[in-house]
């Protein structure tokens, strides 16, 4: 198995992990938080998400998904391709309120096409290319995709603990 198919079955294993998390469940469980200051599932969820479309379109040299469709409304948020979640205080927190449940999955599976998509463009020697030269040692390609994959996978067991934590 090379590089490229590596990135790839991590990155598939993404949205089977989000799909445990938050299937079947309500709004109300979507937004509950074990305690305050803790995040909900319905932010944890869509921030892996958000997180995951606005690095790859940066490093894809595409749009993001969010900004190019219809998605923030769906989030009871204001459309804006530069809110992923970072920085967010309580309140911006409590303030995604996604539709249901599958509107979560149904963004993560387009960012999730448009991540298969810009992988397949790849070749193993691309992913030595420096994305971000602010860091030392600079950030390559491969190391930025390793991280926005760690990322998502450790906000996936979040929301899957959290949604054990309410018995669901």
């Amino acid at each position: 198995m090379d590089a490229i198919a590596v990135l790839t079955e991590s990155f598939s294993r993404v949205p089977l992990l989000a799909r445990r998390a938050v299937e079947g469940l309500t709004a109300e469980q979507l937004a509950w938080a074990p305690a305050e200051g803790a995040n909900p599932i319905a932010w944890l969820v869509w921030h892996l998400a958000r997180g995951q479309d606005a690095q790859i379109a940066q490093v894809a040299g595409t749009d993001q998904v969010y900004a190019s469709g219809s998605w923030a409304p769906r989030f009871g948020l204001p459309s804006d391709a530069d809110d992923t979640g970072y920085g967010h205080d309580e309140e911006d927190v409590r303030a995604v309120r996604p539709e249901s449940a599958q509107t979560l999955l149904d963004y993560l599976a387009a960012v999730h096409e448009a991540t298969l998509a810009y992988l397949d463009t790849l070749e193993a020697a691309d992913l030595d290319r420096v994305v971000d030269d602010a860091w030392d040692p600079p950030v390559t390609l491969g190391v930025r995709l390793v991280s926005i994959v760690d990322d998502d996978v450790q906000h996936a067991g979040q929301a899957a603990y959290v949604r054990g934590l309410q018995g669901a």
